[in-house]
């Protein structure tokens, strides 16, 4: 009798510890009965029933990365470039995953490679290096459209680099340069055309009312003389001038101030 239950305890225990299995928080299990999907367990403590349950495989339902790298492959304006991305990717539904495809990592790689070259054939280059987010949303809903089916879903993708030849590198940065100094003629044109209106101002004022050319001509004098401690020759006309002018600029804040009647 105690050697059948030493049997029976020893047979209770192996038994126990083949059905006995434990799922990270991040891990599901999905497990066959008789060669039929049976359930997805996990995370946690879960049991197999022996001989009837199998887990056929272990799923990781945390994000995962994969960086896609496409060689050289022309645009749609014919240029050819090599573009660099990362796709972040997460498994959604764990029975899909293990049931409908063989090997969904390699999978998405080929999914995620061979899209971002039909992205780039249909993308002329001068997008592609301006708009990098919607070349990112764009390979992220193709690539999700085609690996829904198994189970798994595209949380990103990031463009890194866009390689072009230096020939082409060289051409565009002439070009660049060439705009900007169009730019700047143009703002220095603009300039030159302000200023030659606010002088066609001034000298329409100077010509309407001498006396204002005359103190205005007395002040640059002054700026001379202050900034750069020279002394001016004035001709005598000019000075009869300056001063008739001095005289009636003083009197006429004279003539303001005095009190009228009386």
């Amino acid at each position: 009798m105690g050697i059948a239950l030493a049997v029976a305890a020893a047979l209770a225990l192996l038994l126990l510890a083949v059905s006995v299995r434990i799922a990270s928080e991040w891990q599901r299990a999905v497990v066959l009965r008789l060669g039929r999907f049976h359930a997805v367990k996990g995370p946690g403590l879960y049991l197999l029933a022996p001989l009837v349950d199998a887990v056929t495989a272990v799923i990781d339902l945390r994000i995962q990365t994969t960086t896609i790298v496409a060689e050289q492959a022309l645009t749609r304006d014919t240029v050819a470039v090599g573009v660099d991305a990362i796709v972040f990717w997460q498994v959604n539904n764990a029975e899909a995953a293990a049931i409908r495809i063989a090997n969904y990592r390699e999978a998405i790689e080929r999914v995620a490679q061979t899209t971002l070259r039909e992205m780039i054939g249909a993308t002329e280059l001068s997008r592609l290096l301006s708009d990098r987010k919607a070349a990112d949303e764009q390979l992220r809903a193709s690539i999700g459209q085609k690996t829904a089916n198994w189970g798994v879903g595209v949380v990103s993708v990031e463009i890194k680099d866009v390689a072009i030849p230096r020939e082409l590198q060289d051409a565009m940065s002439r070009q660049a340069q060439a705009e900007r100094e169009k730019e700047a003629r143009v703002t220095l044109a603009s300039a030159e055309q302000e200023i030659a209106r606010q002088i066609l101002a001034a000298a329409d004022m100077y010509g309407t009312n001498p006396t204002a050319l005359r103190l205005r001509q007395m002040n640059l004098l002054y700026e001379m003389n202050k900034e750069r401690g020279t002394t001016v020759l004035i001709p005598t006309e000019m000075a009869s001038s300056l001063g008739a002018a001095l005289a009636v600029a003083l009197a006429e804040p004279t003539a303001t101030s005095r009190p009228s009647g009386g």
